[in-house]
């Protein structure tokens, strides 16, 4: 008989070790909840087999640490599909979150061994490389969401850029959902946008990163991103969740050279209850063995739900080296604006992307003082002048300042 609850267990060094949340249903005790867990995300029924085997012995998971309601669960190597994110999940957390055994269940967190790792590429352009490829060093990668978020035509999207990046921005990149509408075409606003791009390297020498938003089907996004490339692009842009990791994985799998920016749209709707669903920091980790440069975080002072100890530990993991994988850029966006950047930073760090929607756009006095006042406050944070003391020099910053002082008094 295999015995999925053994908390004399020890895992192995291949072994995959899954942290769980567990609220077991009225009358279930945790062992019991926890024997389950194991049983259903691994080898088992709910019935005895006349199929069993010493080998469903020998590679059923175990669950072997129970702390209050902190459940981990070892799963042997063979369990898996090397490079095969989809099947992962389908396991550690698949049916499982469908017993009725269980009221609530969270998967907290997986930590993987090094062999399952290296059986996935990871990014091929990393942290490092964008900032080589930009040219950045030694201070926070500079950027904005366009604004309104749908409704702007290529040609208004492109004539923006042009103003934003000229006025010393370093990364624009559409929002979630502007793939290619009727107003506003895939097609013409890559092609007009990279024209933007290098009309600004002609004239500055900067290299500025344009993030499309490929997202769609699996052959749509590698149409999208060829013409990215063969345009010159660096960045292709992909919703990661709503498309699907294999997805990603496919277009990872590719090998264009381009930086992949991870929108983590739809992520709340999983993550955001602290009893059930999937940790952020587990799609962090799944989102590096698939192979992103850059992946949405949060920003703790912004208007999107995260706390500090999750982003900052996140954001750690993301910079952190990891089985030989290249490092992530953590990306915080979300109600960011001048006022609140110098506190962002100084709980995150400055290697992150950050960008600034209607903290840009919404400026007083238009879209290049917008970006002059986010560039104007991170050289406040940068050179350690106080905000209020750099802002009487600098107009542009001190007219923000000014503009969002509610907003900021309420971050």
């Amino acid at each position: 008989m295999v015995e999925y609850l053994d908390l004399s267990h020890s895992p192995g060094k291949d072994e995959i070790v899954c942290e769980f949340i567990v609220r077991p249903a009225k009358g279930v005790s945790i062992r019991k909840a926890a024997e389950n867990v194991a049983l259903e995300s691994s080898t088992g029924t709910w019935t005895g087999l006349t199929t069993a085997n010493r080998r469903m012995e020998r590679i059923s998971a175990k669950a072997f640490s129970i702390s209050g309601r902190r459940v981990k669960v070892s799963y042997p190597f063979e369990l898996f599909e090397p490079g095969n994110i989809p099947q992962l999940l389908s396991s550690v957390a698949g049916n499982i979150f469908g017993m009725k055994i269980l009221d609530k269940l969270r998967l907290e967190d997986i930590e993987f061994p090094r062999r399952y790792a290296r059986s996935f590429p990871g990014p091929e352009v990393g942290m490092e490389d964008l900032r080589r490829i930009t040219g950045i060093r030694g201070r926070p990668v500079i950027g904005t969401i366009f604004k309104p978020k749908l409704g702007l035509s290529a040609r208004e999207q492109a004539g923006l850029a042009y103003r934003v990046y000229s006025a010393g921005l370093d990364y624009t990149k559409d929002d979630e959902n502007l793939t290619s509408m009727s107003f506003n075409r895939f097609e013409e606003r890559v092609s007009r946008m990279l024209d933007a791009a290098d009309r600004v390297r002609s004239e500055t020498g900067r290299q500025v990163v344009y993030a499309c938003n490929i997202t769609g089907p699996s052959h749509v996004m590698l149409k999208r991103a060829e013409m990215i490339k063969e345009l010159g692009g660096k960045c292709m842009m992909i919703d990661i969740l709503t498309c699907g990791w294999s997805g990603v994985q496919f277009m990872r799998e590719q090998k264009l050279g381009l930086a992949i920016h991870a929108h983590r749209a739809m992520h709340a709707a999983f993550t955001r209850d602290p009893e059930h669903g999937v940790s952020m920091k587990v799609i962090a980790k799944i989102a590096r063995l698939a192979g992103v440069t850059a992946l949405h975080t949060g920003t703790v002072v912004g208007k999107m739900h995260g706390g500090r100890k999750e982003v900052v530990e996140i954001d750690d993991f993301l910079r952190s080296r990891w089985h030989g994988l290249k490092r992530v850029f953590p990306i915080a966006s979300g109600g960011l604006h001048p006022g609140v950047i110098p506190k962002m930073l100084g709980m995150l760090g400055t290697d992150i992307i950050f960008t600034a929607g209607g903290g840009l756009w919404g400026h007083p006095h238009g879209p290049e003082a917008g970006a002059r006042a986010l560039r104007q406050a991170v050289d406040s944070f940068m050179e350690g002048i106080p905000l209020g003391e750099y802002a009487k020099t600098h107009r542009e910053l001190r007219d923000a300042l000014s503009h969002w002082k509610k907003r900021r008094a309420l971050a």
